[in-house]
């Protein structure tokens, strides 16, 4: 008898042994169990972080959209005239700060869109000099003398066109429409403006402005 209670001990030890461990086969679906949750952990943390950066990326592009419509719209609604838009850019005659009828360097506004059409950009003139400029000669106009400032409105973009009503400078409406890549996506936008004041009594027959010293 005392032999067969130790047996039965002995046995029943083992049991518990076996019963308080895991198989390999037990192991090894843990193992695939914990790798899958942390696949799909890892999975959902990137597409969040995706998804944030895309966020982050259209309120940016949208907020320069905003800035580069509010600034060029306010200054073709303000300006005396489109003077013309030679080679890749538009310029402006944004007003006649001294009330001589004339446009002068520091009253020019240049809307650029560069060689490439792949930015917009403002370029002023803070100069002091007051002399006259022809019309006929924006299209040719040497600026290397001047100080120049410039104002990036939408430093990347594509395909900017400038689209007018009539030619300058008898120009009354501007549109001007670009492609802006968003989350790998090229969205077309469009500025529209129009002039509420036109200088167009100050244009001779021949499309020049009028010199004050003519009678």
């Amino acid at each position: 008898m005392v032999i067969n209670c130790q047996s039965f001990g002995l046995h029943e030890l083992r049991d518990t042994k076996y019963e308080k461990g895991l198989t390999l086969v037990e192991l090894l679906v843990a193992l695939v169990v914990t790798s899958i949750i942390l696949t799909a952990v890892a999975t959902l943390a990137y597409a969040m972080s995706a998804a944030n950066d895309a966020t982050e990326d259209r309120g940016e592009k949208q907020a320069q959209v905003r800035c580069a419509t509010l600034r060029i719209s306010e200054l073709i609604r303000q300006c005396k005239l489109i003077c013309g838009a030679p080679g890749d850019d538009l310029a402006v005659w944004r007003a006649d700060d001294n009330d001589d009828g004339q446009i002068n360097i520091n009253e020019l506004v240049y809307i650029e869109r560069g060689p490439g059409r792949d930015y917009l950009r403002l370029c002023e003139f803070p100069s002091p000099a007051t002399s006259s400029i022809n019309l006929s000669g924006i299209e040719t106009l040497m600026t290397d003398g001047y100080s120049v400032n410039y104002v990036p409105l939408i430093p990347q973009c594509s395909d900017v066109e400038f689209l007018f009503d009539a030619l300058p400078p008898n120009s009354k409406f501007v549109s001007i429409s670009f492609g802006l890549v968003e989350n790998n996506v090229v969205r077309q936008y469009q500025i529209n403006a129009g002039l509420r004041g036109r200088a167009g009594n100050l244009l001779d027959g021949s499309g020049e402005i009028v010199s004050s010293d003519d009678d």
